[in-house]
């Protein structure tokens, strides 16, 4: 773990957090949880099928999602795509699951499934894939190691197509110190979407269109953070999605309760309202999770530290290390 203060840098360990903690401090973590939000099928049309992708990013209806899908050129509204489906002769129908495609954007299509509700959830959750990563799944296939450990400890709230992974650095024995610490421990939900992954393209940032992702600050959790603030305590956001959660629910000064979606974009220049600290892991160049990181602890600082984190051999990304920004 990186340790990034207005004046320092500290190399240490994530067991060490507990020591920068102050008794009345809140921790406040993700509580989503990842679905297998990748699906392999078959497009039928006629005699005629066509190997697809797609992975699923945003629910709209009890039996509807919007995903990506490739290659998205072979779709047409109308079209069934047979999920589950790996052999051409279509001969096993047990674990398939149809979807009928609705409407196709640039590589996008609203997909409307067959079955709804939690049906459709326990299809998804038995033929679906871990949607890992970019640059880990063009290297290897998922397997089941990664339905575990592709999940933090708080995971609770499926709807994520990528993990919140600042949590994954959390294990029950951290947890409990954090709390002998003084220090408290509260969820928000934010569903992390597959956006959190695409780099900015656009020269000026006002030109780049932010992801929307649907999150939720309870009036519990809320009323907690208010209060530990208002007796000194700091609030301190374990990972970008904790905090853009909580910032979202605070644009009007004080954190109030949120529930709906939000495409916040942070960059520098950037006023924090709700959160003190951050935890997170090292970021993509060129990303809105780098842009948010500068804005929080200073562009020239967050240099410093990346390269001194590159020399050091830190690992980045999803897997990667941890770094902590004191404000």
């Amino acid at each position: 773990m990186l340790v990034v203060r207005a004046d320092a840098l500290e190399d240490r360990f994530i067991r060490d957090f507990p020591q920068f903690l102050n008794p009345g401090d809140a921790l406040v973590v993700n509580d989503t949880r990842v679905i297998p939000a990748r699906l392999n099928g078959l497009r039928v049309r006629g005699e005629n099928a066509a190997r697809i992708e797609a992975t699923l990013i945003r629910r709209e209806g009890s039996n509807l999602w919007r995903a990506l899908a490739k290659p998205a050129k072979r779709l047409q509204p109308g079209d069934r795509i047979r999920f589950g489906e790996t052999s051409e002769s279509m001969a096993c129908l047990l674990a398939a699951l149809d979807a009928d495609v609705v409407e196709r954007t640039e590589g996008e299509v609203l997909l409307a499934f067959h079955l709804d509700g939690a049906a459709l959830d326990e299809a998804i959750e038995r033929i679906g894939h871990v949607p890992l990563p970019p640059y880990i799944a063009a290297r290897r296939q998922d397997d089941a190691r990664d339905a575990r450990d592709y999940q933090t400890m708080f995971a609770r709230e499926a709807g994520a197509v990528a993990a919140p992974t600042a949590g994954l650095h959390f294990t029950p024995t951290l947890a409990a110190a954090v709390e002998a610490r003084g220090a408290t421990i509260h969820s928000v939900t934010l569903h992390v979407g597959a956006g959190t992954f695409l780099p900015v393209k656009a020269e000026d940032t006002d030109a780049h269109v932010m992801h929307s992702e649907w999150g939720r600050v309870s009036a519990s959790t809320a009323a907690a953070l208010n209060d530990a603030r208002a007796r000194g305590g700091r609030i301190i956001a374990v990972g970008t999605t904790a905090l853009r959660i909580l910032e979202s629910a605070a644009r009007d000064g004080a954190l109030k309760p949120f529930e709906g979606d939000t495409d916040i974009f942070i960059t520098p220049g950037y006023r924090f309202r709700a959160v003190d600290a951050l935890l997170t892991n090292f970021h993509l160049p060129r990303s809105t999770l780098f842009m948010l990181v500068s804005a929080f602890a200073g562009l020239g600082r967050m240099q410093s530290a990346y390269a001194h984190a590159i020399a050091a051999h830190y690992r980045f990304y999803s897997y990667g290390d941890a770094c902590l920004l004191l404000r």
